[in-house]
């Protein structure tokens, strides 16, 4: 089973002013691919999303971030999550962009990445819980095997039919 951490990021719902509907949304749609095992909300501050990043890396498979990803001065997750990954993976948020885009020209505002830390996936998400509802299903299928690989599975990623890829 995937373990998966949820990190919301929003200084109105950090100071208890705005109730947090992203993160519970990312729960519900993971429920059948792992167990989220740590949650936590902290404000568009560097330092702590950079600490509980790092805190979260190695402990569990797949950190998805929400929140913080647009162009207000103080979105920052992206600048975070680059600080502190060892590899960036750019063809999962450039997914969640063009599927997206078929839905809004706004998508191409996103400053969303993904990458690998001490063999945890962390991929950033939009704060709306819409949002967030759309982009994982663009890449819950691929999720599974992208964990694999980082943990080092040796096979090969040959397509499994032509249409999934």
């Amino acid at each position: 089973m995937i373990k998966i951490a949820v990190l919301t990021l929003s200084d109105k719902g950090a100071r208890g002013e705005r109730q947090d509907e992203s993160g519970p949304a990312i729960k519900a749609a993971l429920q059948g691919l792992g167990e989220v095992v740590h949650y936590a909300m902290l404000p568009d501050e560097m330092g702590p999303i950079k600490a509980k990043l790092i805190e979260y890396s190695g402990k569990v498979d797949l950190i998805i971030t929400t929140g913080g990803t647009g162009l207000s001065p103080r979105d920052i997750t992206p600048e975070a999550t680059l600080a502190v990954i060892e590899r960036q993976i750019p063809g999962i948020a450039e997914a969640m962009r063009f599927e997206s885009l078929k839905k809004t020209r706004r998508a191409m505002l996103s400053r969303a990445v993904a990458g690998v830390r001490c063999g945890t996936l962390i991929i950033n998400m939009p704060g709306s819980p819409a949002a967030v509802k759309e982009q994982l299903e663009i890449v819950y299928d691929v999720l599974p095997h992208a964990i694999e690989k980082i943990k080092g599975d040796p096979s090969d990623c040959a397509r499994l039919d032509e249409k999934t890829g």
